[in-house]
């Protein structure tokens, strides 16, 4: 296990947008050069002193990944790359790097860098959006905001600045010009009130190098980020989409998903007859302290040759698990408890972001 010396200088951002120069956003599935995470802070916010049994969840999931492609993780200084590498200990010494890049949270979905590749010549470059804690909720949030920036440093990669704030969580790309989003999250005035609609949507054609959005409402009940699309609605392949169902039409999320499904149903028959919809249930109800979580087995990652997905201890878990190895036999799916790493309001999608390997 490695550990880069200190944080890198910065790059100032590029001219121009990324569609124009023949970029764009490759779909989680595609190969990967390894997966960014967060190493989780002692007594950040997330998990409010839960953190030992946290670190026992990263140290599973990260003993997965590792069997499939490298793992770079983000830490404040050598004294917390000593911290992780301790709680890894399992883990590959050669798959596994750190960097100094410090963030206050660990949710490096959100606050990391959106890779991109050229569509002829592969080379790769970073989308830095702008980051604000779902909409200033958590702050400070500074440090987490600079982290793109110094990957692309470390990188040495094309650095492109939208001026827009986005989370990764809140998008799906196909690989093929489909974006689905939320409006909800995207279009709350909490990220960009100067920005209309249909200026968001550019900045994404030209960011992103996509054609089209597809846009779903209202996220799950428990979920702070005003509705990401990671915990709701997933891509799997181009032509193939997962959508969270909640079959009591008691529950809170009943009506949400139900009105998701048939803005799902209404796309496919209007713009894309081949587009598949398959469904994906949700786990039962899960509390902390009195307090509903947005547990969810859309919140999936996709590695090389490996799809992690959280568990609950319910009976729905073997059913979404046996979904998605129907839908990726070429992986391998392991269900991977989450009940800890919900207590943060995220699971295994949110703590990732794929780097492609280009």
């Amino acid at each position: 296990m490695s550990a880069s010396p200190s944080i890198s200088a910065p790059l100032a951002p590029a001219i121009g947008v990324p569609a124009q120069q023949g970029f764009f956003m490759p779909p989680e599935w595609a190969p990967h050069a390894g997966t960014w995470l967060t190493w989780p802070k002692p007594g950040c916010d997330s998990f409010r002193g839960r953190e030992p049994a946290v670190y026992e969840v990263y140290r599973k999931f990260v003993l997965l990944l590792t069997e499939f492609e490298e793992v770079y993780i983000n830490v404040w200084d050598a004294e917390m790359a000593e911290h992780a590498r301790q709680q890894l200990s399992h883990a590959s010494n050669a798959a596994v790097s750190f960097h100094h890049h410090p963030a206050f949270e660990p949710w490096c979905r959100d606050h990391g860098p959106i890779f991109l590749t050229h569509r002829q010549t592969g080379e790769k470059a970073i989308v830095d959006w702008g980051y604000n804690a779902w909409g200033e909720k958590y702050p400070p949030f500074d440090l987490d905001n600079a982290v793109p920036e110094q990957i692309a440093s470390l990188r040495n990669l094309t650095r492109f600045a939208p001026e827009m704030i986005l989370e990764g969580g809140s998008i799906e790309v196909n690989g093929t010009g489909l974006l689905m989003t939320t409006e909800s999250c995207l279009l709350n005035p909490n990220r960009n009130p100067s920005l209309s609609r249909t200026e968001i949507e550019l900045k994404l054609q030209q960011y992103l190098g996509i054609r089209e959005i597809l846009w779903l409402r209202d996220g799950i009940l428990g979920d702070d980020t005003d509705g990401h699309i990671d915990d709701m609605t997933r891509f799997v392949n181009e032509e193939t989409i997962v959508t969270a169902v909640e079959k009591n039409p008691q529950d809170p999320n009943f009506e949400p998903l139900k009105q998701n499904r048939a803005l799902l149903e209404s796309h496919r028959d209007k713009y894309n007859p081949s587009l598949q919809i398959v469904e994906l249930p949700m786990p039962e109800p899960f509390f902390q302290e009195g307090l509903r979580l947005p547990a969810s087995y859309a919140n999936f990652y996709i590695a090389n040759g490996l799809v992690v997905v959280p568990t609950y201890e319910c009976p729905q878990d073997a059913v979404a698990v046996g979904i998605l190895q129907d839908l990726l036999p070429d992986r391998k799916v392991v269900g991977l408890d989450s009940r800890e790493l919900i207590w943060g309001l995220g699971s295994f999608h949110c703590i990732t972001q794929q780097e492609p390997r280009g």
